[in-house]
């Protein structure tokens, strides 16, 4: 599976941003898809991830109630709806996509990563 993630860009807090994550390749639908982001001197962090078929979300603490995760099989899309963005949510996001089922959280875990897109949120 190759992906590539797009969408990314500067924006003021309390603004919206909605990434997008293009899947090629194998069948998109077999696979966990994840977002993930890593700011300037941190580690990469979990930051959203959905089941195969859409019926299961999980998301990290900070971003519950503001980021909202969905795919389109049929496309071959997936994307992160982010809403309130807050200075803290600056940082390089990365879609990734994994087979196994559970650990969604874990980045190892995932074996196709899209190149990264930069989100920047002023104050």
């Amino acid at each position: 599976v190759q992906l590539q993630a797009s969408g990314g860009g500067l924006v003021q807090a309390g603004g919206s941003l909605r990434l997008s994550c293009a899947a090629s390749g194998r069948s998109f639908s077999s696979y966990y898809m994840g977002w993930f982001r890593q700011a300037p001197g941190k580690e990469r962090e979990f930051v959203a991830a959905i089941s195969w078929s859409s019926g299961t979300t999980y998301y990290l603490d900070t971003v519950k109630g503001r980021f909202t995760i969905s795919r389109d099989n049929a496309k071959n899309t997936g994307s992160l709806q982010m809403n309130s963005l807050k200075p803290e949510d600056t940082a390089v996001y990365y879609c990734a996509a994994k087979a196994q089922i559970g650990y969604y959280s874990a980045s190892p875990l995932y074996e196709y990563w899209g190149q990264g897109t930069q989100v920047t949120v002023s104050s």
